[in-house]
């Protein structure tokens, strides 16, 4: 019998995550996989980092990646999400979005990979814990409230903090910047809270899932904390994420979820929920 055929993988985007996942597939080290395309709003960033690569892949038009390609990873930003679920699930492809905050109250989308028999695979970024937060839908979630904090630097550029009364250059201590359901802040804070976009879609949705944010120069490092209770119990989590030296609105825990997440796809072995 002849082994399986490896899974063509299209990578949309170029930033931090987009060429940490393509670097891992370009070494092999995901067995599955494979990496045969990318593209990006910036060719000319795109072109030069293909280049460093072991196998050079070409730097295509979207729609081109998506027909060359079984997954399409998208690492891109919120804004550009729509273009690509939409034009990868309808040629009937699968999506991984790392964008997951752009994907809530999107059932529009959710029925286009339904209707072509794609699915849509959301990793768990930056946190922990999502399948046992998936274990325990299955039943009654009372509550689910994450706290997150990130220095100051990381929070910058943010809608969130246009019309903050306080500059986050100056911050001397702790400052909370947002209170309130997953929903809005994924509006507010689109490219720093997408883990709990994650969360709210393994739980009990974005609107009934609370975030707290911090803007914190006493920390050093992107930490959340998530808290759990329903009829299973109480789960809770801390974590502590080490932020991408080219982005530190990026975790690098970011990008290792997404080559986990491929190496599950593509393994005969299933762990976890």
């Amino acid at each position: 019998m002849s082994p399986p055929s490896k899974k063509r993988i299209g990578i949309a985007g170029c930033g931090t995550i987009g060429q940490k996942v393509a670097a891992e597939l370009d070494q092999s080290k995901v067995q599955g996989a494979t990496l045969v395309g990318m593209t990006s709003r910036s060719q000319d960033k795109a072109n030069a980092f293909v280049a460093t690569l072991t196998s050079p892949v070409p730097v295509v038009p979207l729609q081109e990646l998506v027909q060359m390609s079984d997954i399409v990873v998208e690492a891109a930003t919120g804004a550009a999400l729509e273009e690509i679920a939409i034009t990868t699930l309808k040629a009937g492809k699968d999506l991984m979005a790392l964008s997951g905050g752009a994907l809530l109250d999107r059932q529009d989308i959710y029925n286009l990979a339904a209707v072509n028999g794609a699915t849509i695979y959301v990793p768990s970024g930056a946190i922990a814990g999502l399948d046992g937060v998936v274990s325990a839908s299955a039943g009654r979630i009372d509550s689910v409230t994450m706290t997150t904090r990130k220095p100051p630097g990381g929070l910058k550029g943010a809608p969130g903090v246009a019309n903050l009364d306080f500059d986050l250059d100056t911050l001397q201590e702790p400052r909370i910047v947002y209170e309130g359901p997953t929903a809005e802040a994924c509006k507010l804070f689109p490219a720093n809270v997408n883990v709990s976009a994650a969360l709210s879609m393994a739980g009990i949705g974005p609107d009934k899932t609370t975030i707290r944010i911090y803007a914190d120069p006493t920390v050093t490092k992107n930490t959340h904390e998530i808290v759990v209770e329903g009829e299973f119990g109480r789960l809770a989590i801390k974590i502590e994420n080490t932020p991408s030296s080219t982005n530190p609105r990026t975790g690098v825990l970011s990008a290792l979820s997404a080559i986990a997440s491929l190496k599950k796809l593509t393994s005969p072995l299933q762990i976890g929920t």
